[in-house]
């Protein structure tokens, strides 16, 4: 891990990956995208979340290990909210003869069917499966447009989400972008957490990410939402992942990944 003249924290060199790291294997294997995106191959069962890896609207730190016109087929991409770090146009774009079906709170699925594409939309509380995954849809508080009239629309609380999934290799939970909320934690204990730690009024929060990593101090952190955008002053995006380990509980199961780098993940 290196830092940026701008002072960031950057994560290692990206590994980028191609069509190999969607066929089946006997595990499950996550790659952090980039940002706030995750791939989960489970044996064969391929699913993106808020996929964003290309047209991103402000510079990056890192190369996206993959480009939407390489990913050979999806059976779900699942997505939290609308913001554009987590919602790609040119991702639906480019993808739209391989993406089986999105998943989405009923606001966000309703943009998608609009544009054409197959959508499913949710209630916070339900559950739904792709093909040998098992996805919960999770509240998470993140409803800061609704301060600014440009977006035209009072968020509600149903209209942005997080999920805890679970596979034949174990679980991982993906708060979202969230304020901290008393259901994080009174989750069943994750074998992962695809892990937020912005010190920022609509995000987790530092102190309060701590508390969840210690919640689940066995569940391994998937660092994201760091180490991808060239935003010095945004604390949204610039966090450092050495600033957790003498807070952290079990500090060795903190992974800093590069973009791309197949992490398998096991049942605690």
């Amino acid at each position: 891990m290196t830092k940026s003249n701008k002072k960031q924290a950057t994560p290692p060199a990206t590994q980028f990956y191609g069509a190999e790291a969607f066929e089946a294997r006997d595990k499950t294997i996550l790659r952090w995208l980039g940002n706030s995106g995750l791939h989960i191959n489970s044996r064969g069962t391929n699913v993106m979340i808020d996929p964003v890896v290309e047209d991103f609207d402000m510079p990056l730190l890192i190369e996206m290990p993959i480009t939407s016109d390489q990913i050979p087929h999806l059976d779900a991409v699942l997505i939290t909210h609308d913001d554009n770090d987590h919602f790609s146009k040119s991702f639906r774009v480019n993808t739209k003869k391989t993406v089986d079906l999105y998943h989405a709170p009923h606001f966000v699925a309703d943009l998608i069917r609009q544009e054409g594409l197959p959508a499913q939309g949710h209630d916070i509380g339900s559950t739904f499966s792709v093909g040998n995954v098992e996805v919960e849809v999770t509240r998470a508080w993140h409803n800061w447009k609704s301060d600014f009239p440009k977006y035209g629309r009072k968020y509600a609380v149903e209209d942005l989400c997080g999920f805890y999934i679970r596979t034949e290799d174990g679980s991982i939970y993906i708060p979202g972008d969230s304020k901290a909320l008393p259901e994080q934690y009174e989750m069943p204990d994750p074998d992962a957490i695809f892990f937020d730690w912005s010190d920022n009024f609509w995000h987790i929060g530092f102190q309060n990410a701590v508390r969840l990593a210690n919640t689940y101090p066995n569940a391994d952190l998937i660092c994201q939402h760091w180490g991808t955008v060239d935003a010095p002053d945004m604390n949204t995006f610039n966090m450092d992942p050495a600033d957790l380990y003498e807070k952290v509980t079990n500090p060795e199961r903190i992974q800093v990944l590069a973009a791309g780098q197949p992490f398998t993940l096991t049942k605690k």
